[in-house]
């Protein structure tokens, strides 16, 4: 079994390093970026709602509000997830990030989706008496600005991830364990559509004089964000859950433990994703018989050093030498010298 010393570790993949500095203080930069448009815009939103007694108006309000409170959950995701392993967390505080995403989810839900898809309800049934949407249009135009720029911040950075990995963006998106630009783009992007579905609730209301299309406006928006909710939702509890890395990084760690002289076989392989730039690799392998123990260690930490080249995400290698199946006994264990 291999483990080295976290100081090697950290200081032989690079995670400690600029890079994995750099990379964890843009996810910050990003979600605070966008935390503070969604703050000033909720306000703009809530008051020019009341104004235009637009209830599309209303609901991109509690949109941004919860947009807010989902960027101070990851705020607080990202803080909480950076800590180094202790006694109490041998394995890091890595996961924590993705329990934070996961409220973060809910409160978009709960904050956006719900209230959005109430007040459309009660429009369409209650009516509403439309205002002056001046004010809101105005408000609609200067929070288009602000979150098209906070989503172009988010997919810069989503975008020079994935460059660096060498991957289509569309797959890089998709499968990310940086759930925290994942919910900065979707809810950004989402922001953009609602302001544009709020544009045309009101825009048919003043046409038409019916708070028909406000209604229905704040139904789509109300759609749309339990959308990104359970998208969002689902992706931070497969991590929760436990994710491996893709087959083909599988792949590549079973090519270059079979590299390795002393190894004939690998009998079992786990990996286990802790993080947006962590991962756990465990295997059971089969050793050239006659093997010394010092040769064993050595092949060990041969193994941890060529997986850690090939994929520097990997943090953590444990390496069980396990007899082939064709040395084992009846019941499963090798027979006794």
């Amino acid at each position: 079994m291999a483990q080295t010393d976290q100081d090697d570790r950290d200081d032989r993949d690079g995670r400690d390093g600029p890079q994995a500095r750099r990379g964890g203080g843009e996810s910050t930069t990003t979600v605070i970026v966008a935390a503070l448009a969604n703050l000033g815009i909720a306000l703009a939103k809530a008051v020019a709602g009341v104004l235009s007694g637009s209830s599309a108006m209303l609901s991109e309000a509690a949109h941004s509000v919860a947009d807010t409170v989902t960027e101070v959950l990851l705020l607080t995701a990202l803080k909480r997830s950076e800590r180094p392993a202790d006694e109490e967390h041998p394995l890091g505080y890595g996961p924590e990030r993705y329990i934070w995403a996961l409220l973060a989810a809910v409160a978009t839900f709960v904050g956006g989706a719900v209230f959005s898809l109430y007040d459309g309800v009660h429009t369409l049934v209650a009516g509403e008496q439309p205002g002056d949407p001046l004010v809101a249009y105005l408000v609609l135009a200067v929070a288009f600005l602000l979150e098209g720029f906070s989503l172009r911040t988010g997919l810069r950075q989503a975008r020079g991830e994935a460059a660096r990995l060498a991957v289509p963006f569309r797959r890089w998106f998709r499968r990310t364990a940086d759930t925290a630009v994942k919910a900065v783009v979707m809810e950004d992007s989402a922001a953009l559509v609602g302001l544009l579905l709020a544009a045309g609730g009101l825009l048919g209301g003043q046409l038409t004089g019916s708070g028909v299309w406000d209604g229905l406006a704040s139904l789509c928006i109300g759609a749309l964000l339990l959308y990104v909710a359970w998208v969002l939702g689902r992706s931070n509890a497969e991590l929760l859950i436990g994710r491996p890395l893709p087959p083909a990084a599988r792949e590549l760690i079973r090519r270059e433990l079979l590299a390795l002289d002393d190894i004939e076989d690998v009998l079992e392989l786990v990996t286990l994703v802790q993080g947006p730039r962590e991962a756990l690799v465990a295997a059971k392998v089969d050793l050239r018989d006659g093997a010394s123990a010092a040769r064993i260690e050595w092949t060990c930490e041969q193994a941890e050093q060529r997986l850690r080249a090939a994929l520097p995400l990997v943090g953590r290698v444990y390496l069980d030498p396990t007899p082939g199946r064709a040395r084992r006994g009846p019941h499963g264990s090798a027979p006794p010298p």
